[in-house]
């Protein structure tokens, strides 16, 4: 493998200056993707879909095709681009609010066709660009502009936390769901190697393919880069445990060579 591609600035990431808040996980998440798409030789053949949000500007970052779809339907588009150029490495990108709430029934219904695709899903518990209000993953207890007091779920419309890579590997459609982080350097380096094995089972065909990665938002959470960090570390973790979720790439492979 090329030295540079692995240790070098990834050659699919602009060199401009962020927009992101200090301590965002958006970057680092870009880093992990831009250098695997390096590293398999796909920058002529990648093309990421990203939101409206706080990834609406993927295009600034990204150097390779992307398409900006309406708020939440990001994965109709990645289904319709992958379908018209099958040989194609195809990533949908969304966060919480944009897969979770406004595109609940694409996400969905995209998993359940089994439309191959790669999605990464950010998870940083809260509406980022829009304001910090609470989202559909919010934690219990977690406070918002829209919840000040914090998440309850008791009360009329706050409802619980949804586990999106565990609702998702209950579709036959999904073959592999994983959720990785990017608090910390050893959290990044697993996130790369679930989003890795993603990409790799897309580009072999095997069906719909997601990583949920847990990101820290302090501007929105009211915290520091440090205290965000850790803060995911001890109250989102154990909400959305790390790790391979459902992986069915083996069998599906198997079924295939008989």
């Amino acid at each position: 493998m090329d030295e540079k591609k692995v240790r070098g600035y990834p050659e699919s990431l602009y060199k401009v200056q962020t927009k992101y808040c200090g301590g965002c996980g958006h970057g680092v998440i870009h880093r992990i993707i831009t250098e695997l798409i390096d590293e398999l030789g796909l920058r002529e053949k990648a093309i990421i879909t990203n939101p409206v949000g706080c990834a609406i500007w993927a295009d600034l970052y990204f150097d390779f095709d992307s398409v900006q779809p309406p708020h939440g339907r990001t994965p109709a588009a990645a289904t319709g681009i992958k379908r018209v150029l099958p040989d194609h490495l195809v990533i949908c990108y969304q966060g919480d609010g944009d897969m979770a709430a406004i595109g609940t029934a694409e996400m969905i219904h995209a998993a359940n066709r089994g439309e191959k695709f790669t999605t990464i899903f950010v998870n940083n518990a809260i509406y980022g660009m829009t304001g910090g209000q609470m989202a559909p993953t919010t934690l219990v207890g977690q406070k918002a502009t829209t919840a000040p007091l914090g998440r309850d779920p008791e009360k009329a419309g706050m409802g619980y936390p949804i586990r999106v890579a565990e609702l998702l590997c209950s579709l036959e459609g999904s073959r592999y769901i994983a959720r990785g982080a990017v608090n910390n350097a050893a959290n990044a380096r697993k996130t790369k190697g679930y989003i890795k094995k993603a990409l790799e089972a897309q580009l072999s065909g095997l069906g719909f393919t997601m990583v949920e990665v847990l990101s820290q938002c302090p501007t929105n959470w009211g915290m520091d880069p440090l205290q965000a960090a850790e803060w995911l570390e001890q109250k989102m973790i154990p909400v959305f445990p790390l790790g391979e979720i459902k992986n069915t790439l083996q069998d599906v492979q198997n079924t295939r060579k008989e």
